[in-house]
């Protein structure tokens, strides 16, 4: 059994104009210990997704329209609020990309790590317990740093603190949506690497969100590429990343710089991702798709296995290259 299963999930919003599908039958999963990436441009329905594993969206006006979403088995849909509280942190932990919003201003870091433990691991909840979970994360003299206020601390060291705030419940998941968007390229890669290790260490899942594929190899055991609401391809991380076989995909691996490789242009994709209020019909990336055929507008393809554990929305994934 699975720690996460998703299935078919539908979820939508209400708008002045009308409900509006923000996700549209994403089905994913994700094994004990395993690191799963889900990568896709900005407003593809990555966020909306991680968020439905706790049920954290508002409602309204947000819904659930269809599927199903399970941890353990147990159905996260049916749950009431007291077992959604057992669930959230102590089970499904989230990381945010912006820490500075997270962190409360005029408490010291240290007493926020506390109030987790409190309410979690209430038997833990120490100042040695604070001190070995920020040393954990690698912030040096903790001794010292969980005395300090979030503006005495960098934007790396922020992050890493957020990190031991949802590791202080020892959650079996942990989301991390956008974690390295706020930081410099060098501090990215210490946040990356930090959570690697601790994914080994603790034999914790990983469900990284973020829209660049060069960030993913280290931490993620598979990929599952987002477009416009709909999962159009998912593969182990290694195989996509030597061989993308969906177009969008591939789009996306051309448009980031490859180690080694100097000179020359990055191609850009054309276009920009659909209103999910005006969604093209057929395949949802056709018109900005590079080898679109002509039945590509007129039906929406099925998510296929075309491979032991790839999974492709494109029917012409043999000619994309």
């Amino acid at each position: 059994m699975s720690l996460l299963e998703i299935q078919n999930l539908s979820v939508e919003f209400d708008t002045d104009q009308g409900p509006v599908r923000a996700v549209s039958g994403v089905s994913l999963s994700i094994e004990s210990g395993e690191g799963l990436a889900l990568v896709g441009e900005s407003g593809c329905g990555k966020s909306v997704t991680a968020l439905s594993i706790a049920r954290l969206l508002p409602s309204p006006p947000s819904r659930i329209a269809d599927g199903e979403i399970r941890i353990d088995g147990r159905n996260v849909l049916a749950m009431d609020a007291a077992d959604l509280r057992r669930i959230r942190g102590a089970v499904v932990a989230y990381v945010f990309q912006e820490p500075g919003a997270a962190l409360n201003p005029v408490m010291r870091v240290g007493h926020q790590i506390l109030e987790a433990l409190r309410l979690h691991r209430p038997q833990s909840a120490t100042t040695e317990e604070v001190i070995h979970l920020v040393r954990q994360v690698g912030i040096p003299a903790p001794e010292d740093r969980q005395r300090d206020f979030p503006h005495e601390l960098s934007g790396g060291m922020q992050q890493r603190i957020m990190i031991a705030m949802a590791l202080a419940a020892q959650p079996r998941l942990l989301v991390a949506d956008e974690p390295t968007t706020a930081l410099d390229v060098t501090i990215q890669a210490q946040i990356l690497d930090l959570l690697s290790r601790l994914k080994r260490e603790l034999n914790m899942s990983v469900l990284l969100i973020t829209h660049n594929l060069g960030i993913v190899q280290d931490l993620a055991d598979r990929v599952a590429v987002m477009y416009a609401g709909q999962i159009v391809e998912t593969a182990p991380a290694a195989d996509l990343l030597r061989q993308p076989l969906h177009p969008y995909t591939q789009s996306l691996i051309h448009s980031i710089p490859q180690p080694g490789k100097t000179g020359g242009r990055l191609r850009a994709i054309p276009g920009h991702v659909p209103r999910l209020s005006a969604l093209p019909s057929g395949c949802r990336f056709h018109p900005r798709c590079a080898r679109i055929q002509l039945s590509c507008s007129q039906a929406c393809p099925d998510l296929v296995e075309v491979q032991p554990g790839r999974w492709v929305r494109c029917p012409f994934w043999k000619t994309a290259g």
